[in-house]
C-alpha cells in the first residue's frame, strides 16, 4: 500500500483556444480577440462537456484542480462559478490561452513585463469570479520555459504543472535531465530540479519502457492510448511518488468541432473524443480510486513540506 496520490486536473478551454487556431506561433488567428472579430458561427462547445465532467467527478467523489482560461469567465456566464461552487480548486490556464514561447525556437513571444501583465489580469479575473485565491498555473499548450516560472512566482503563483518529460516531444527550453514524474522544486530561471525556493513544479506522468518514456497524462493520451496502458503508466508513476493526470472537458464533447486553419491539417486529432473518452476516463478514475486522488495544491503542499524538512 502506498500513500502516494494522483493530482487530478482539468484544463478548461474550448476548441478555438487550441494552439492550431489561436494564440501560438503557428495559429490561424494570432489571438482570441482576432478570432472573435472574424468568427460568425457558434463557438460554445465547452459548456455541456464541462457539466458532464463535474457530474463524473461527483459520481467518483473526487475533488480536482481546474486550470481555467480566464476569458471563459466572460464568454461562458456562470460556468466558472459553478466549478468553484462544487468545491474544486481553481487554477489559471492563461488569459486567452496564449503560448508564451515559440513552438519551434522556444524563444519568448512576449516581453517579461507584458507576460507579467497578462498573468496578473488572468489571476484577477479568476479570483474575482470564484472568490478563491488562485495560486496554480498550467502553461497553455504545455509550452513552458524557466523564465516563466520566475514571473509566475513574482505575481503570486506558488506552483506550476506544465512540464512533461518523455521520449516523444519536448515543449520546453530545457533538456529536463533531472525531471521525472514526481513534484519537485525547480532552480531559479530553470525547469531543472534541486532549487532553493518554495515554488513547486508538478510534472506529468510517463510510462517507462526499455526503449522510451511514453507520456500517459493529458487529453491526447486519454483519447489515443488504451485504458490499460494509461492505468499501468499511472501505477508505475505512483511507485515513484505523487504524480498527476489531466484532461479537458472538450475531450468528452460529443459534437464535431469546426475545422479552422491548421486544425484542417490534423483531421484525426479529435477522432477519439466523446463517449469513448468519457467511458475510458470513468474506468480510469475507478482504477486509481478516490482515496488515491488529490488536487494539485494538496500534492504541492506535501512536496513543499518534504523540501523544508530536507533542508
Amino acid at each position: 500500500m502506498t500513500d502516494n496520490e494522483v493530482a487530478l486536473s482539468v484544463d478548461v478551454e474550448d476548441w478555438y483556444h487550441v494552439p492550431a487556431v489561436t494564440g501560438s506561433s503557428f495559429a490561424k488567428y494570432d489571438s482570441v480577440d482576432h478570432f472573435f472579430r472574424s468568427w460568425e458561427g457558434r463557438y460554445d462547445y465547452l459548456t455541456k462537456p464541462t457539466y458532464r465532467t463535474l457530474e463524473l467527478l461527483d459520481a467518483h467523489d473526487v475533488t480536482a484542480t481546474f486550470f481555467i482560461v480566464a476569458d471563459v469567465v466572460d464568454r461562458y456566464p456562470g460556468l466558472v462559478e459553478e466549478i468553484a461552487t462544487r468545491g474544486h480548486e481553481i487554477g489559471c490556464h492563461g488569459l486567452h490561452h496564449e503560448c508564451a514561447i515559440d513552438a519551434d525556437t522556444k524563444q519568448p513571444r512576449f516581453s517579461r513585463p507584458a507576460y507579467r501583465d497578462r498573468l496578473l489580469e488572468a489571476k484577477r479575473v479568476l479570483e474575482d469570479a470564484t472568490g478563491q485565491s488562485v495560486t496554480g498555473f498550467r502553461a497553455p499548450g504545455g509550452y513552458v520555459a524557466g523564465w516563466m516560472l520566475d514571473v509566475l512566482e513574482e505575481v503570486g503563483f506558488t506552483y506550476d504543472s506544465s512540464v512533461s518529460k518523455n521520449s516523444l516531444y519536448n515543449k520546453t527550453d530545457s533538456e529536463l535531465q533531472g525531471v521525472g514524474t514526481t513534484p519537485y522544486v525547480p532552480q531559479t530561471t530553470s525547469l531543472e530540479p534541486h532549487g532553493e525556493r518554495t515554488f513547486v513544479e508538478l510534472p506529468w506522468p510517463y510510462l517507462e519502457t526499455r526503449v522510451a518514456k511514453i507520456p500517459v497524462g493529458g487529453g491526447p493520451m486519454l483519447r489515443f492510448l488504451p485504458r490499460p496502458l494509461l492505468s499501468y503508466g499511472l501505477s508505475q508513476a505512483l511507485k515513484r511518488g505523487d504524480t498527476s493526470f489531466y484532461f479537458h472537458p472538450i475531450d468528452l464533447a460529443r459534437e464535431s468541432f469546426p475545422a479552422v486553419g491548421n486544425a484542417k491539417k490534423r483531421p484525426f486529432y479529435w477522432t477519439n473524443k466523446g463517449r469513448g473518452a468519457e467511458s475510458k476516463l470513468d474506468s480510469l478514475l475507478s482504477d486509481i480510486g478516490s482515496n488515491s486522488i488529490c488536487t494539485c495544491e494538496e500534492a504541492v503542499r506535501k512536496t513543499r513540506q518534504r523540501h523544508v524538512h530536507a533542508r
